[in-house]
Parts: C-alpha cells; sequence; structure tokens
C-alpha cells in the first residue's frame, strides 16, 4: 500500500495511491492521518475523492513532522570512504520542517555554500507512539519507508564538530513520493547526478537497522506517528572524491529506493 500527500487545489490531501487514481483518506496530511490510530485499517478502506494519477501533485510526505532525526555514518561503506571506524552507537542530528520538500520540488542550494553534496539515504516513518522500545515494539512502530536525499552544505557542516548547520538549510530535502506500507524490506539504493551514477548499495549494508534506529532513538525521546528518521547514506558522496564533486545550479538530482520509487529534482539558485 503507498500512501503520498498532495497539493489540491484547495490545499493538500493524503491519499492512497492505487494503480489507477489517487483516494483521499479525509486528513489533510499523512502526519495528521497517521496519528489516528486505527490508521491502517481505515486506509485499506478509504473511499474518498478520487485523483488521476498523471496529475498529481506530491507534496513532502509529511508536512510538519513533529521531530527529523538523521543518522550519520550508517552504511559500511561510506564509513570507510570517510576514514572512519564502525560505530559503536548511532550518530544523531537532526532537521527542521522548513527543510523539506516533495520528491519532484525544487531543491534550493543553500545560499553561500559553495560545497552542496547529494546523500540518497532510505527514510523510516513512524506510526506508532514509542517510548524505550525494544526490538519487537521498535519494528511494529514503523509505519513503513520511503526516500529521502539529506542534501547537504559540506562547508557549512564542517564549521564545527556538530553537523547540524549544514543539514537543515530550507528547501533542501526532499523526501518522498510516497510512504509504502506493509512491503518487504527496501533493496537497491542509488542516486544519480545529471545522469551519472554516482551512488549504488544495498539496504542490508546498514550497520544499524531501521529498528535499531527506532529503538535507540526512543530512549533519547518518545517519537509519534509522523516522525521522521532517515537512516544514512552509502559511500559515493561528492565530498569523498578525488577531485571533490558538487551539486550546481540546474543540476538534477534522483534518488532510488528499489520497492519505493524515486525523487527527481532540480538544483536551483537558494535564497
Amino acid at each position: 500500500m503507498k500512501l503520498a500527500t498532495i497539493r489540491t487545489t484547495t490545499g493538500t490531501a493524503a491519499v492512497r495511491v492505487d494503480p489507477d487514481a489517487a483516494v483521499e483518506l479525509g486528513a489533510a496530511d499523512l502526519g495528521e492521518f497517521l496519528a489516528r490510530p486505527d490508521w491502517r485499517a481505515a486506509a485499506a478502506a478509504a473511499d474518498g475523492p478520487r485523483h488521476d494519477l498523471a496529475g498529481l501533485d506530491y507534496a513532502t510526505l509529511v508536512p510538519r513532522p513533529e521531530k527529523v532525526v538523521c543518522v550519520g555514518l550508517n552504511y559500511r561503506t561510506h564509513i570507510l570512504e570517510m576514514g572512519r571506524g564502525l560505530p559503536e552507537y548511532p550518530t544523531l542530528f537532526a532537521k527542521f520542517a522548513r527543510a523539506l520538500v516533495g520528491a519532484y520540488d525544487p531543491v534550493e542550494l543553500p545560499a553561500g555554500s559553495e560545497q552542496v553534496d547529494w546523500e540518497a539515504e532510505l527514510g523510516v516513518v513512524i506510526g506508532a507512539e514509542v517510548r524505550h522500545a525494544d526490538a519487537e515494539q521498535a519494528a511494529a512502530a514503523i509505519a513503513g519507508y520511503t526516500v529521502v536525499n539529506d542534501v547537504t552544505a559540506r562547508d557549512f557542516q564542517y564549521r564545527s564538530v556538530e553537523w547540524l548547520q549544514g543539514k537543515t538549510f530550507e528547501r533542501s530535502t526532499p523526501v518522498g513520493p510516497w510512504l509504502v506500507v506493509d512491503e518487504g524490506a527496501p533493496g537497491e539504493i542509488s542516486c544519480e547526478v545529471d545522469g551519472d551514477v554516482v551512488q549504488k548499495a544495498d539496504t542490508a549494508d546498514l550497520v544499524f537497522s531501521p529498528a535499531d534506529l527506532v529503538a535507540y532513538v526512543s530512549q533519547v525521546i518518545t517519537l509519534v506517528p509522523g516522525d521522521i528518521i532517515a537512516t544514512g547514506t552509502p559511500g559515493g558522496v561528492g565530498h569523498a572524491r578525488t577531485p571533490p564533486h558538487y551539486l550546481a545550479e540546474g543540476s538534477t538530482l534522483v534518488t532510488r529506493v528499489e520497492g519505493l520509487g524515486e525523487q527527481r529534482n532540480t538544483m536551483v539558485k537558494g535564497h
């Protein structure tokens, strides 16, 4: 089952994306919808207004999440290319809602940065409130998975030992197009820049699995429906290349996760 948030002539709407149409779920967005305790059954049974697939305008998946928790250094390949050892605990940082855009929206190049990089990621969306979760509770709290690109201003990121300032520029992080529910484990993740494949890996290369991350983060803070966890990026980022390679105005960024769909974003000048 695929769920999404779309833009309509009257605002946004949460929808179930069927093979022939998108069916409204009776909520303004997926964050609102996932807060319902019966959201799974309600999504399966929904029979609201319908929209043609060809004309869908996808908003970011959860426009106003309470939290966007991101994980650094979580693919073995990426850890090794950055010259680090495997971590004992996840490396966590955050984004704010203003950083998020839709799967086909323009992505703004952070103003003042000359080192804007790509980071294809598997996104986890929370579907139930959870705190101090064990492995079983953590897995059950996952609503489903989506595609994320953690576009990063490396020069801002490395101004200090804390990464936040390079990670949450406004309108820089595409999320979506869909929340994929009740499917198998996501497979290959990849990223293309202007037609060149720059990242390709299997999500099995994750050091900490999605359930591991939910359990760990829930020790720190209560996770609630609509929260997003970006699980980290594989090897192949531009900053680690010789010479380094970065995104530029007009660059086309395509991010895919097998079974979850793809994003296609054009880089535009930021404010």
